[in-house]
């Protein structure tokens, strides 16, 4: 089958458009037909091997954490999956290739295209896991760091549905989306602290850290010196500043996941796509994602 590989850690040039052996679903496992698979932030970084402490990447590896795609093998266990199902959530084997095994998943709406659905399930569940780390309830003010990409985009959302005042710090290009999902936009970059005073002048309660651009100091002063209700997913200096890291651990996300698809299907949860590539484009996709000014989720079709 089609994949992307890489053989060492690297910058975009070490992702290699080849043919490897297909895999087979194993017990409590399904192969699914990749239709589409999200790009991540984290997808360079582990390419990188900057998160070997958080996510060990034996070698030869195949990127890719999301994926949509059609069930084409089930394996010993499953029950209420067949062949011919349509579904989306994460792969045991990296997703950037024509077929992906899989554990955890949620059936994908009619309703919803292949694009959209895979967009959904790293961007969904890491927002949702973080806001509940960080406790946010209505009425409360939550700062958070890169709302214009794809997870910050679902934690808008999800909060600002659950009541929260959100302040997202962006660019000044993605001001008027953030404003559409009810969120006040603050510009990122020097000065953030006077800005983020001037929309909050009461402070903030909590602060959500999906960029991991040095953004940890200020966070910490505007929480009045406190690490308490700081969570990052993007920092791997986080200790060092007191802060909790979040790398995954939600319980059952299948069942979130699905939910999630369900709203997306409705028009009431959106993640902005930027592009949709062909799958032998993926070192040209993730050297623009590396950059951080994707202005949403990148797409690859294999």
């Amino acid at each position: 089958m089609e994949a992307i590989v890489f053989e060492e850690f690297g910058g975009p040039e070490v992702l290699r458009f080849t043919e490897i052996e297909e895999p087979h679903a194993g017990p409590g496992q399904v192969r699914v037909r990749v239709r589409a698979t999200g790009v991540n932030q984290l997808d360079h970084k582990i390419r990188n091997g900057w998160l070997e402490g958080q996510f060990p990447t034996p070698l030869p590896a195949t990127p890719g954490l999301e994926f949509a795609g059609i069930v084409d093998e089930v394996g010993e266990g499953v029950t209420g999956t067949a062949v011919g199902d349509e579904v989306l959530g994460w792969p045991v084997t990296g997703s950037y290739a024509q077929y992906a095994l899989a554990e955890v998943f949620a059936p994908k709406p009619p309703g919803l295209d292949w694009a959209d659905a895979a967009a959904l399930p790293v961007a969904t569940e890491t927002a949702q896991r973080v806001l509940g780390l960080l406790g946010v309830r209505a009425g409360e003010t939550l700062l958070l760091h890169g709302a214009a990409g794809a997870v910050g985009t679902a934690a808008v959302q999800l909060a600002v549905a659950a009541g929260v005042r959100v302040i997202g710090t962006s660019s000044p290009g993605n001001h008027d989306h953030l404003r559409e999902l009810g969120a006040i936009p603050v510009a990122y970059g020097d000065g953030l602290i006077a800005r983020v005073r001037e929309s909050a002048p009461e402070g903030v309660d909590a602060v959500f850290d999906a960029v991991g651009r040095g953004v940890l100091p200020d966070s910490v002063a505007l929480r009045g010196g406190t690490a308490e209700r700081i969570v990052t997913i993007a920092d791997p200096d986080a200790a060092a500043h007191g802060v909790t890291f979040s790398a995954g651990g939600t319980e059952r996300p299948e069942v979130a996941l699905a939910e999630h698809a369900r709203l997306a299907a409705a028009g009431r949860l959106r993640i902005r796509i930027d592009g949709i590539h062909p799958l032998r484009d993926a070192a040209k996709v993730q050297a623009l994602s590396e950059t951080g000014h994707a202005r949403g989720k990148l797409v690859l079709i294999p």
